[in-house]
């Protein structure tokens, strides 16, 4: 399956100079879910609707990165769009999507980094347009760097969303559990944009990648007959 971030990804490797080597190279992996080919979730995809679009501003190698939940965005909703960042570089489609007055565009980020007048915590429905989130999928230090240094985002409402969870995410070590990964953040968007069904695929499609690729560092099988396997079967 082709989409925004696999492209991105194909992309990336095309001008790396050198191989990129994730942590755990030596397993066989699955060229779709990025996962060891002994817990390959492919057969589980979830097959939802969304109303919202997504839009991944991408870190450099984020896109190389197994780990990365970004993949995950564009794998359940179809109107998923990915863009490597550079700080002196803007690609001409990203400033021609935000643009579309068929879009609707919110930079989801913490809101105490914004000027108040561009804080907003609710997506309110604009006639002819469709939500369209812009995540900036970095780590946390590289985000704000991204968030302050790309003067094109600087004049778009700043959707700041205060979650209640701690993060779920386990494949990657962090200081903060309050930090939800980028993924998470993008279930809360398809929530508060009344992509319910869409959020709630998400989220256990998210789950399900978790333990496996979890189990695949093990190695451990999983039960694929399991109440969350189970659940995500109802998505497919």
């Amino acid at each position: 399956m082709s989409h925004a971030v696999a492209r991105l990804r194909t992309a990336r490797l095309a001008r790396s100079e050198k191989p990129f080597i994730a942590r755990g190279s030596r397993s066989i992996r699955c060229e779709s879910c990025r996962i060891a080919l002994s817990h390959c979730i492919c057969a589980l995809r979830p097959n939802v609707q969304a109303h919202s679009g997504m839009c991944l501003l991408m870190h450099d190698i984020e896109a190389l990165k197994p780990s990365n939940t970004g993949w995950l965005i564009a794998d359940v909703v179809a109107d998923t769009c990915a863009f490597g960042w550079q700080r002196t570089v803007v690609d001409e489609a990203l400033l021609a999507l935000l643009a579309d007055p068929a879009w609707q565009p919110f930079l989801v980020f913490p809101g105490e980094y914004a000027a108040p007048e561009r804080v907003v915590s609710e997506v309110q429905p604009v006639a002819g347009k469709r939500p369209l989130f812009i995540l900036l999928d970095a780590t946390w230090t590289e985000a704000r760097k991204m968030f302050r240094k790309s003067p094109y985002l600087a004049n778009l409402p700043v959707l700041g969303l205060q979650p209640e969870q701690v993060s779920r995410y386990r494949l990657r070590r962090s200081k903060r559990d309050d930090h939800l990964c980028t993924a998470e953040v993008a279930a809360l968007c398809l929530e508060l944009a009344g992509d319910q069904r869409a959020a709630d695929a998400l989220n256990t499609y998210f789950d399900v990648f978790s333990e496996h690729y979890i189990a695949a560092k093990g190695p451990r099988a999983v039960d694929l007959n399991d109440e969350l396997h189970n659940q995500l079967r109802t998505f497919l």
